[in-house]
């Protein structure tokens, strides 16, 4: 795909990100996790963002895909270390069932939406529709968060459809690039790494929110350098290009939202926007999220 097609795959990324994303620091959905069983939320940033509990974010979020082992949500979320997944999940699955669990995950998303917006904030409608519009192409084969969360309908009310819609979007685009880094013959501590150095971070900082363990981690950048990706704890510029390429072709799988939306897309990104700013403003998601580290190049 084209930096000129990129670009605006990766401005309705950063648009989508806040708006869908919030659910995982909402207060609500720690309080109703706490509720079911669930440790409450470890701590809170600097920024005023609630963290999520562990096992509290696989068991809901995986729940989409209805009541699978841990080693099912390991493997869609793809990134995380599966020694950490599977027990947390597991663990999840002894408190609470996968309808349950799923209906607060949507119920805490919109009682935040509808705190920070209002429950009918200007656009919803509008946004809503756009929003439709940009899944009507999508297909699900490869696509299991997305795929799952297709199969749970609309939540029937109307902030909690448009959510759903953006979720619908976020976890497409998050399927793609699991599916575009596999191609690429990398592996999730490999993935990792190099997408530190693509964000612009030191190596083994974001990374570390994955669970993998510092021999894990020794093992991929050996890995990384021996390919010739990775030099003295950075790029090479054969790393770079991989992990650009990584990026380029989940844009390209994301090309039939872009071309659903038509000139919809500007419309939708300025309905978007200054509700995620204001999300941020409420401490509701973090000041930056991963595509905004990731412009197109």
């Amino acid at each position: 795909m084209s930096a000129t097609r990129a670009e605006p795959a990766r401005r309705l990324a950063m648009a989508l990100e806040p708006v869908a994303g919030q659910v995982y620091f909402s207060p609500e959905c720690h309080a109703a996790y706490a509720g079911l069983g669930f440790s409450p939320s470890p701590g809170t940033s600097s920024s005023g963002v609630e963290f999520p509990d562990g096992p509290a974010y696989f068991t809901s979020r995986g729940s989409v895909m209805g009541q699978v082992p841990g080693a099912v949500v390991a493997a869609a979320f793809a990134v995380f270390n599966p020694e950490a997944v599977v027990p947390s999940v597991e663990f999840g699955w002894s408190k609470v069932d996968a309808p349950t669990i799923c209906d607060a995950r949507t119920a805490g998303a919109v009682a935040q939406l509808s705190r920070v917006l209002g429950p009918e904030p200007e656009g919803l409608d509008r946004a809503t529709d756009l929003l439709r519009v940009a899944g009507v192409p999508l297909r699900p084969e490869g696509k299991p968060l997305y795929a799952g969360l297709l199969s749970l309908g609309l939540p029937g009310d109307p902030m909690g459809d448009m959510w759903r819609r953006a979720d619908l979007l976020r976890e497409f685009r998050g399927d793609a690039h699991t599916a575009a880094w596999t191609a690429a013959g990398l592996d999730a501590t490999e993935i990792g790494l190099l997408t530190e150095l693509y964000w612009g971070l030191p190596l083994r900082t974001y990374i570390r929110t994955r669970a993998w363990s510092d021999e894990q981690l020794d093992a991929a950048e050996a890995r990384l350098v021996a390919r010739g990706l990775v030099a003295n704890g950075a790029f090479t510029d054969e790393g770079r290009a991989l992990r650009e390429a990584v990026e380029t072709a989940t844009d390209a799988q994301c090309a039939p939202i872009l071309d659903a939306l038509g000139d919809g897309l500007d419309e939708l990104i300025e309905i978007l926007g200054p509700w995620g700013a204001a999300i941020r403003g409420a401490g509701g998601y973090p000041p930056q999220g991963p595509h905004e580290l990731a412009p197109p190049r």
